[in-house]
């Protein structure tokens, strides 16, 4: 029978290195399947974080030959006989094999103003379809966070910038007919949207296909643009005696 060869981190934050592992190969083999056979008869100790094996919970997520991807989603037969590296997301703290802490996102998402509909008005909520339907696209996310990982201000400037994960978030707040906030103050300083180039790095790892960068960020980035650098808005809030917030 057909072998594959993996080679898999091990390791935890103080350090590792990949270990070669050889597995039996199966008809319609993912690597995760590979992973968990490795962890089943050869190495017990792996830790590998997993759940539906579905492509619905996104906790498989890790470096398939250095692309973030799904382990659940990613073929073993697309690497035609060649070795398959597999490691932790590298924009995280290790904390061992393939696991690592992503806690910063549950900890920026807690921070994100509310939902906040019109004083008085209780769901249900009348809206018309077609913003309903805006609104899908941002709830497909399975926070995976593939998006986060790949992030190159994430990863390598170490700043306090939420994410691309985190600005779909809010996109879905701030697109909804019946949200009242404004949350272009939090967005420029808090989650500090002004450190995105828009590379749609994010775009192009997101497994639910989510238009990250097309329908979240640089809608959220033009709000921020009208509210404090466009000179014709700074003019017409001073002449009708408004102030950047509306206020």
């Amino acid at each position: 029978m057909a072998e594959i060869a993996l080679k898999i981190f091990r390791g935890d934050a103080s350090g590792g290195a990949e270990k070669e592992y050889r597995v039996e190969a199966t008809p319609g083999m993912v690597v995760l399947d590979a992973v968990l056979r490795v962890q089943a008869t050869q190495a017990s100790d792996l830790a590998v974080r997993w759940n539906c094996k579905a492509a619905h919970c996104g906790s498989c997520s890790a470096e398939v030959n250095g692309k973030p991807r799904l382990m659940c989603k990613t073929r073993t037969d697309e690497f035609q006989g060649k070795e398959i590296h597999v490691g932790p997301m590298r924009a995280f703290k290790l904390i061992k094999d393939l696991v690592t802490d992503v806690s910063f996102n549950y900890k920026t998402a807690r921070m994100i103003p509310a939902f906040t509909p019109p004083a008085g008005e209780k769901a249900p909520f009348t809206m018309y379809e077609k913003d309903v339907e805006r609104l899908y696209e941002y709830h497909k996310c399975i926070e995976c966070f593939l998006c986060q990982n790949v992030c190159h201000v994430i990863r390598d400037h170490k700043a306090p910038f939420f994410g691309p994960r985190q600005l779909v978030r809010i996109a879905s707040l701030e697109m909804h007919p019946k949200d009242t906030l404004d949350r272009a103050q939090f967005l420029k300083d808090t989650a500090l949207i002004g450190y995105c180039n828009i590379t749609k790095c994010c775009t192009e790892v997101c497994p639910e296909h989510i238009h990250i960068t097309d329908n979240a960020i640089i809608p959220l980035k033009e709000r921020v643009v009208d509210e404090f650098y466009d000179p014709v808005q700074w003019i017409w809030r001073k002449i009708m005696g408004r102030n950047s917030n509306g206020g």
